[in-house]
């Protein structure tokens, strides 16, 4: 009966890693293969750039862009592009941008 647990145990946790690996959003930081895929994403998809998604998050929250992702939004249809920024104090933020109209969504403080 352990073996059997410990079988069914090691399933579910394959599954969730594979579950995990499927869904990671796409970003844009020192691999050039991220930043490729993003930006064929947004031009199959007719976003804005995430040059530009950078631009307009940094007009709303003033700093230095850690990282860009472009990924589904979880509770309602649509993208966004999350913005990572560090302020002048060291604070962080992410700012989220419609990825079709460009429209800032929000600006948070990132407390972890």
């Amino acid at each position: 009966m352990n073996k059997l647990i410990q079988k069914s145990t090691n399933v579910m946790m394959i599954s969730l890693l594979c579950g995990l690996m499927v869904t990671q959003p796409v970003l844009a930081d020192d691999d050039g293969d991220d930043i490729q895929k993003m930006t064929e994403t947004a031009k199959a998809f007719g976003f804005i750039s995430w040059e530009e998604a950078q631009s307009k998050a940094l007009a709303a929250k003033p700093g230095v862009v850690k990282e860009v992702e472009l990924e589904r939004r979880k509770l309602k249809s649509g993208w966004d592009y999350e913005v990572e920024i560090v302020d002048a104090s060291g604070a962080e933020w992410e700012v989220y941008i419609d990825a079709k109209t460009g429209k800032v969504n929000s600006v948070n403080r990132d407390w972890f």
